[in-house]
């Protein structure tokens, strides 16, 4: 008898961890994402104390790619950046917003060049949505993802503005797109 064997999809073959400064928006988003082998984890933490549980997970876990997604709002200029510069010496990924998160579903819809404070989002995506927007939606991603697209391209764009970057003054500016990018290229069909 011959044994046929099995072979790893490119979904199984990347373990991803996740860890979100929000306990909620984040998680629901990512979550939502069509990979088997992508763990969420909604912390509630502020940027540096993320970046220290982050460093503490990839050393208890197997972990391919380790990301912590937080974002600038009212923390600290020092603490914003050295909470990136943690992450990258420590081999640990970033997903930033400055100012919120809410910018990369805004940026789904336009290209925004002007910081907005983040009491101003809602409003903008429930006109854009259609729909009265909600924080902790749960279906966010799903009336977001045919739109994935320009939201990748209007964030490169963004990014492309500064120069130097510097993330804690750039506002509005997001990394969140390189993280979609991976979870995009290891998807279950």
């Amino acid at each position: 008898m011959r044994w046929a064997r099995r072979t790893r999809t490119r979904d199984e073959s990347l373990k991803i961890l996740v860890v979100c400064e929000g306990a909620e928006t984040e998680p629901n988003y990512f979550k939502a994402f069509p990979v088997s082998s992508l763990t969420v984890k909604g912390e509630g933490k502020n940027t540096v104390s993320l970046v220290k549980e982050c460093i503490r997970l990839k050393k208890k876990g197997r972990y391919d790619h380790v990301w912590a997604v937080f974002d600038r709002d009212e923390f600290s200029r020092e603490d914003f950046n050295e909470a990136i510069r943690l992450a990258n010496d420590n081999g640990i990924s970033v997903a930033y917003s400055n100012t919120c998160f809410e910018l990369w579903y805004a940026l789904h819809f336009d290209f925004i060049t002007t910081g907005l404070h983040r009491d101003d989002f809602p409003s903008r995506l429930t006109r854009k949505l259609g729909r009265h927007y909600l924080k902790n939606d749960r279906a966010i991603y799903s009336s977001l993802e045919h739109l994935q697209s320009t939201a990748i391209k209007n964030s490169k764009n963004l990014l492309a503005t500064y120069s130097p970057p510097d993330p804690a003054s750039d506002d509005p500016s997001t990394t969140v797109h390189l993280l979609v990018e991976l979870l995009n290229s290891v998807r279950r069909p």
